[in-house]
Parts: C-alpha cells; sequence; structure tokens
C-alpha cells in the first residue's frame, strides 16, 4: 500500500460521511478545510462545526419526568414531556435495571435493538455495531433488517439475480466514462446524493466521470419529475414523467423493442428465463391490454412518439439503464427496477462494456466506485440468540400490533411484543413515514432508552436520554468498502458537558449488570482501534501490507488503499458462460418471472414485472382534494436530517422552514409567490414551508425534501410547523414481498399560510432542559 503522508499545520484529519477533512478547535469555533486530494469536496462539510453548538446538543444525563415519578409504562406524554437532569452514576443504575427488569420478566425478545447505519464514519464507533455487541451479551434482541434506501430492492434482487452485486458492485465508472453510449436515467443521478457515501468518500469521482462521458459523446436521458436529477452540463434530454409511473414506461419500452424486433432473442433464451410469460403480458395475453406506447403515454405523461423514438435509440446504441434508489421508496417500489432489469434483458447488453443496467448510479457516492477485495476492521458484534426480526420500515406496525401477522418475502411472520426500546444512532422520526403514528407507537413501549447527541424528536420521545459525543470528540479510524483511503479520524475536540461515547455508555451498563468482561473484551477505546487496525493488517494479503503500524499509520493520518479492480463489468463472466457462472437464483439464469414470488400469491407483488398502479394515483393529477403528488427526495444541504442546523442546511430555508418547490404554473393558479409561507397538507398531516418557485419541477408536482427536524409544537397550525414531510405520507408497505419504505410520494394540497406563524422550536431544548 501506498503512504501518502498530508497534514495540514496546526489541524487533524478527520472523516465524515461526506469525506476528509482537517479540522482545528479553538475553544471559541471549529475551522474545517476539506482534503486537498478531494476533486470534488462536498459543501456539506459546512455543516460539522454545528456538530459543536452547545445550544442543541445533550449535555447530561436526562429522565422524562413522567417516566421517572410514575414509573415505566405506556405513556401518551412522550414527545412532549419535561426532562429531568441525573448524574451518570443515577442514569447508569436507571438504565440497567430497566434492562434486567424487562429481560428478565419477557424475555429478550421484548427487547428492540434500534439503529440505523449513518451514526458515525468510523469504524469502532459505529452506534449499531456497539448497540448490538451489548445487547448480545446480554442475551440478544430484536432486531431490524433491510434499510430505508432500498429496501424493496434488496429482497427483490435475491430472487431476480440471485443477489446484491447490482447494488454493491455494479459496473465502474471508468467503464461507464469509456463504453457508454447512452445514459437512460430513470429516476435521475443527482450530484446531490453523490456527495455522501457510507463510512466516507476520499475522492468524490462521480460528477468528472460524467462529464469524462458527456465530452466523448454519449447521450444522457433523464426521466424524472425533476430536472435537476441530471447536472445541466450534460445536456440530458428531459422527459417529465408523472411521479410513480416509471414502470408503465419501462414496460412500453421493452413492448416496443420486442414488437420491432429489435431484442435479442438469443440473450433472452440462454441468460433469462420466463421471457414468454413477460412477451405474453406486454402484448396483453392476459388482461386484453398491450403495453405499448400509447398505453404508457396516457398513464406516464411522456407522449408515445417519444417513447417510440427512445426505444429506437436505446437499441441502436450502447445503453446503460440506471435506476436510481428513489424509484423503488414507493407502493408496488418492486416493479420499478424488476422492469429495468427487463429492458436491459430485452435489449441483450447486460455484461457487455457499458451495457446492461445498474442500481444505485448517483444514490450514493460508493456506487461504481468498486469494492475492496478484503474486509475491513469491523468491530465483532458477537452472536444475537434471539431470532425475532422485522423489516426496518415496519417499526411503528410492531410497536403498535404486537402478535400482528404479516407477510414478508415468503414468510408469515408475528410482531414481537416489545417492552424495551434502546435506541443509539439514528433517528427514526426522520426515516419513518406518517409521524403522527409513530409517535403513537412510540408511547406503547415500557421504557424508551436513546443516545443522543442533540435534541432530535428520537430525544424528546425518549425516557432515559444518555448524552453521546459526536465524531469530532473521539478518536476512530474512517473508510468504506467503496472508498480508496484509510482515514486516521483523531478527536479534534474534547467532550462537550458531560457527553460519552457509546463505548463507555455501554461499558458502564455492562459493569452494572456484571458482563463488562464479556462487552470490552478487556480493551478500552484507543486499545480496540489499535486492535482493529492491526487485525485488519494480519488478515491481508502480503502484497497488500501498508507497512506502517499503528503509531505510524496515526502519524500519517491516512493510507491508501489497493486492490480495487479499476475496471468492473456487472455479469461480464456470466454473459461469457452462464452455464459455468450460474447466477444464485432456482434456475441459475436472470428471473424475468419467479416461480417463487408467484407462489406466494402477493397481488401486490405478482411473478413478473408489471404495472400496478399506487394509490396515489387513483385520482388524476389536477383532481380531488389533494391534486398535487408530491415528492419527498433526500436533501441537498445535509445528510439526512444530520446538522440540519449547520450552515449549509440553515441557509437553504425559507422563512427558517424547508423549502417546498412547485412549478410556477402552479403557483399561479393558487395565488402563490416565491418566498410565501405555505401550508401544505394530505390525508395523513400538514407542513409548514417556504415556497421556492422553480421549472425544474414537473407541472403537478411539488417538492420537498425529507430532514428538516420534525417540529410539532403547535399542532393547532401543523402537524410540523418545520417542514417534515414525513408527516405527510403513509406508513405502508411496498408489498408484502419486501416490507419496503413508500416514503417518496404522497398526495397533498399547498395553499398560502395567513395566520400568524409560529416559531420553529425544532432547535431548542425541551423544558427542563437548560438553555
Amino acid at each position: 500500500m501506498a503512504h501518502h503522508g498530508f497534514v495540514i499545520e496546526g489541524y487533524r484529519p478527520h472523516s465524515a460521511h461526506w469525506g476528509p477533512f482537517h479540522a482545528a478547535y479553538a475553544g471559541d469555533g471549529l475551522d474545517v478545510r476539506p482534503d486537498p486530494r478531494d476533486p470534488a469536496p462536498s459543501p456539506l462539510l459546512r455543516n460539522i462545526p454545528a456538530a459543536l453548538d452547545e445550544r442543541l446538543r445533550v449535555l447530561a444525563p436526562y429522565a422524562r419526568r413522567g417516566w421517572l415519578d410514575g414509573g415505566p409504562g405506556a405513556d401518551g406524554r412522550r414527545g412532549h414531556d419535561e426532562y429531568v437532569r441525573l448524574s451518570w452514576p443515577e442514569a447508569i443504575e436507571l438504565a440497567a435495571a430497566e434492562l434486567d427488569r424487562c429481560r428478565r420478566t419477557f424475555g429478550n425478545t421484548a427487547l428492540y435493538g434500534g439503529s440505523y447505519g449513518w451514526g458515525s464514519a468510523g469504524r469502532f464507533h459505529h452506534p449499531q455495531s456497539q448497540i448490538h455487541r451489548f445487547l448480545n451479551v446480554l442475551g440478544g434482541c430484536v432486531r431490524s433488517v433491510g434499510n430505508y434506501s432500498f429496501g424493496a430492492s434488496a429482497p427483490l434482487l435475491r430472487h431476480v439475480v440471485g443477489g446484491l452485486e447490482p447494488l454493491d458492485n455494479p459496473t465502474s465508472w471508468p467503464v461507464l466514462a469509456e463504453h457508454t453510449e447512452h445514459f437512460v436515467c430513470v429516476g435521475g443521478m443527482p450530484a446531490k446524493n453523490a456527495q455522501v457515501n457510507a463510512g466516507g468518500a476520499a475522492r468524490h469521482t462521480v460528477p468528472g466521470h460524467l462529464r469524462a462521458a458527456r465530452a466523448r459523446g454519449a447521450r444522457f436521458t433523464l426521466i424524472s419529475p425533476l430536472r435537476d436529477d441530471l447536472a445541466a452540463e450534460l445536456d440530458a434530454e428531459w422527459l417529465p414523467v408523472v411521479p410513480g409511473t416509471d414502470t408503465a414506461l419501462l414496460l412500453a419500452l421493452s413492448q416496443t423493442i420486442v414488437d420491432r424486433g429489435l431484442h435479442d432473442e438469443n440473450f433472452l433464451r440462454t441468460h433469462c428465463t420466463g421471457f414468454d410469460r413477460l412477451r405474453d403480458y406486454l402484448f396483453g395475453a392476459d388482461d386484453g391490454v398491450v403495453k405499448d406506447a400509447a398505453w404508457a403515454a396516457a398513464l406516464t405523461g411522456i407522449d408515445a412518439a417519444t417513447i417510440v423514438r427512445l426505444a429506437g435509440q436505446m437499441a441502436a446504441r450502447r445503453t446503460m439503464v440506471t435506476l436510481s434508489w428513489s424509484l423503488q421508496r414507493s407502493r408496488h417500489g418492486e416493479q420499478p427496477v424488476w422492469a429495468g432489469i427487463a429492458l436491459a434483458c430485452v435489449l441483450g447488453q447486460i455484461g457487455l462494456p457499458g451495457g446492461g443496467f445498474g442500481h444505485g448510479y448517483g444514490s450514493s457516492a460508493g456506487v461504481g466506485e468498486g469494492s475492496l477485495p478484503y474486509p475491513l476492521p469491523t468491530l465483532p458484534q458477537g452472536r444475537n440468540p434471539v431470532e425475532e426480526y422485522i423489516p426496518v420500515a415496519r417499526v411503528a406496525d410492531m410497536l403498535l400490533e404486537p402478535g400482528q401477522e404479516y407477510d414478508f418475502d415468503g414468510q408469515r411472520r408475528r410482531y414481537p411484543g416489545i417492552r424495551l426500546v434502546y435506541w443509539a444512532g439514528g433517528n427514526p422520526f426522520h426515516h419513518h413515514q406518517d409521524l403522527t403514528r409513530l409517535r403513537r407507537a412510540f408511547a406503547r413501549p415500557d421504557t424508551v432508552i436513546a443516545h443522543e447527541q442533540f435534541w432530535t424528536a428520537m430525544a424528546r420521545h425518549a425516557d432515559l436520554v444518555l448524552p453521546a459525543t459526536t465524531t469530532l470528540e473521539r478518536d476512530d479510524l474512517g473508510c468504506a468498502r467503496q472508498d480508496s483511503a484509510l482515514i486516521a479520524m483523531h478527536r479534534v475536540a474534547p467532550p462537550l458537558g458531560e457527553a460519552r461515547s457509546d463505548f463507555a455508555i455501554f461499558r458502564a451498563l455492562a459493569a452494572e449488570l456484571g458482563v463488562e468482561q464479556e462487552f470490552t473484551g478487556g480493551r478500552g477505546e484507543r486499545e480496540w482501534i489499535e486492535h482493529l487496525y492491526e487485525d485488519w493488517r494480519a488478515r491481508l494479503p502480503g502484497e497488500l501490507d501498508p507497512g506502517l503500524d499503528f503509531a505510524a499509520f496515526w502519524q500519517a493520518g491516512r493510507i491508501e488503499l489497493p486492490g480495487k479492480p479499476a475496471r468492473h463489468v456487472l455479469y461480464e463472466d456470466f454473459r461469457a458462460d452462464p452455464r459455468r457462472h450460474r447466477l444464485s437464483t432456482p434456475s441459475g439464469l436472470i428471473e424475468l418471472y419467479s416461480a417463487e414470488i408467484a407462489s406466494y400469491g402477493y397481488a401486490d407483488c405478482p411473478g413478473h414485472p408489471a404495472w400496478l398502479a399506487p394509490e396515489e394515483l387513483a385520482e388524476p393529477l389536477g383532481d380531488g382534494e389533494f391534486p398535487l403528488l408530491l415528492v419527498a427526495n433526500n436533501p441537498a444541504t445535509r445528510l439526512h436530517s444530520q446538522l440540519d442546523h449547520g450552515a449549509t442546511s440553515a441557509e437553504a430555508k425559507v422563512h427558517g422552514r424547508e423549502p417546498l418547490r412547485l412549478h410556477p404554473d402552479d403557483a399561479a393558479a393558487r395565488g402563490l409567490a416565491g418566498g410565501d409561507l405555505v401550508r401544505v397538507t394530505s390525508a395523513t398531516g400538514s407542513a409548514l414551508a417556504g415556497l421556492v418557485l422553480s421549472d425544474a419541477v414537473r407541472p403537478g408536482v411539488a417538492q420537498l425534501s425529507t430532514g428538516a427536524w420534525f417540529d410539532p409544537s403547535a399542532p393547532e397550525v401543523a402537524t410540523c410547523v418545520h417542514g417534515n414531510p414525513n408527516v405527510l405520507t403513509r406508513d405502508v408497505g411496498t408489498s408484502r414481498l419486501a416490507q419496503g419504505c413508500t416514503g417518496q410520494l404522497t398526495r397533498v394540497q399547498v395553499e398560502a399560510f395567513t395566520g400568524t406563524p409560529p416559531p420553529v422550536r425544532a432547535h431548542e431544548p425541551p423544558r427542563g432542559v437548560d438553555a
């Protein structure tokens, strides 16, 4: 491994999910400088100093008044109760006693270990690993599987292509930049999402690769209701599709290609199974409806001639069908992914350099960067003896409906009865839908314990809030499987207040419960970090050894990680010899018809890709009580809800609230102007937002990004007065197959807010906490 020491005088190296940086802390503020080797550092680095803003931090342990006085039990006061400051010994004693009571009285299936993997870019201080390790030494807990990002795709891909390689290791960017002649970007490849990657992104290369492809002459077609889902410099043809109708468009493209004899019959025969069933569906053999361009035009808003022309262009050139993760975060979200794979099979270019399909290009900085062929330093989590789990997006169902049966990927499962929720890392009030329902769900357990850095909605719905350090306040190792560097994450600032690392909190609890040795393995934090590094080194092939012991690495601040292939073509070997390189599907081939999925009998996910109209399209756009279709996408100004009060995030607010974008024609029809304060309503809830006019938004569509901290402080005005769109979205699964998140789309109305606007209190501590 090449060693590249690079130190900015007086600054310490560190890393975040949006890239490496150097930082200097003077006690009165933090100065952050991007790593000079990053060709396109993220503007999200400007949010980082806000991590040390004491006004929003949890600076000491706290207990919710109602729980402290009344004891454990269901309580609707969670979320709007006051808090009482505790000492650390008091907090540890209370938390340990409640953990012990619940597991001894109800068993470990009554404990839910809640976490989400974005808590830290560090490998040791990874909250999800820490909480699972701790609860596993106590006998385990109910856990979640899957994620909110591509929860519908993962189960589907296992059935259709036998694994997650399209997510984990698609065709690499250098191959696309050199060979792809036509990028058909379904859902786009937004530059904002390519800023971030779980574990970090040492170099942001996606914009450069796209520019290189365009300079070579590649053509781009953007299929999205938002024109800026692809960089303007790529000069893409924009097809402003009606949100939620991508499946219909993809099916029509396949039907058109087959109807004109432009399909690859040989590839469909030798590398796929079930094309005959799919072809019958495309040509209406079962339902009498031919899924042609005219049929799709009526649904998608894209005229038939354009669909026919696009089909011909795709068949004539080396085409990459890119499918964003956002496509599958809506009802029947499995279908656009399956239909996109089917389209790539019809074209017959899978396994060719620059052709085929990819899932997630632009959704994360790591997608298309290639994967390291060796494991990274990882904290062992031990074994969880509890076999119970839930799909991650069904947490409210679990808390509200214990014992209720549900379907998931061919299984008939039952929700466990949860008495104690322990959350460390992540904020469900950002990721989840229908936050009014989620609040009811969090009122149900006996006790909720949370490690939190800030007074987020998660902290405000917890009974015991234990102050956790941010990544800036501890040492760690930073890297990702798709990254090119291992970063020595030096502690930049001392812990604020009484904050402790998750490890230190769990260590104290483990000691109180008599399992300290089992949890710590006899190591402290610095010893663990050094051990993880040296153990990782020892497992590497000799030729990849960095040649630096831990002390030398820590002083250098960074080492480059070799071994990642510069070029990778998804399914290249499978294309060359499908018998020798079988996929892990029942047939060994790509399953355009899955007998296994069909056997489940799910009406909301049949055995082949199909058009299933989402409930949001039961009425045409412009009709009904909620005439607009809201797209609730990821924000450009922060990662999820992290550091919502940071500089980049705060500067984008309008009236201190999240901006909502509308087409000028839709605004004019409502008598609205840019900068107005508006009230957005759906059948689920309401939110206040600041209006921004943009012709980059398709008429009939509104766009409101996720991540504004949930603020229900004035329910007489709106469910959230800060602009969190998850108060508007429905809490239902994508289908019985995947039970994924459906938070991308919902029907809304937008009107002027004419009353006295309530203050935004999301960035203030709750009652009982010293400001």
